[in-house]
């Protein structure tokens, strides 16, 4: 476990370094996730588009990137209950966001990414046979105020097919975003 914090602080670092060092950079966020055997604690930027589709009633579509840093942590690995299993993932994810203009109250997002992980995913029957994930999610969320957000959303890793085993992660995910 001591490894897995390890990984978590320098996930936040890392944002916390981008959020400073990039100008465009909208949000910072962490979040806890959970699946089958598996957690994860995820740390990122965002940096909002400045377009807008759909416009109509004081709502639109906008979107943002998502850059993140993410550990797991595996508690069946090679399915030996009690074996754990730590990797990083790094991930840049398009998201696309319905909302209201002023950008509170609740919205709707989904998006669908990269993801490179740092060893291939071997858990309570699940493998990933490549260390390039697609991560893609959809989630409900709620602003505050023009500068805390919280969304709960589901969030998939696959290789897409590209090779076998390809079974998935699934996690269900909460992030607590900050918006400067």
């Amino acid at each position: 476990m001591h490894t897995f914090k390890l990984i978590a602080v320098a996930c936040a670092m890392l944002a916390m370094h981008s959020a400073q060092a990039a100008p465009d950079v909208t949000t910072v966020y962490g979040g806890y996730g959970s699946g089958t055997k598996v957690n994860m604690v995820r740390a990122g930027v965002t940096s909002d588009w400045e377009r807008r589709w759909f416009q109509s009633n004081g709502s639109s579509v906008t979107g943002y990137w998502d850059l993140s840093a993410g550990a797991w942590r595996a508690t069946e690995a090679h399915n030996i209950p009690g074996a754990h299993q730590n990797l990083v993932d790094v991930g840049l994810t398009p998201v696309f966001r319905f909302q209201r203009d002023d950008k509170l109250g609740f919205f709707v997002e989904g998006g669908i990414g990269v993801h490179l992980l740092s060893k291939l995913y071997d858990n309570h029957h699940h493998k990933l046979s490549t260390a390039f994930q697609f991560g893609d999610h959809i989630g409900v969320g709620y602003a505050f105020d023009k500068n805390w957000e919280v969304t709960v959303k589901l969030q998939h890793f696959s290789n897409g097919g590209i090779k076998e085993p390809n079974s998935g992660v699934n996690y269900g995910v909460v992030k607590v975003a900050y918006r400067f």
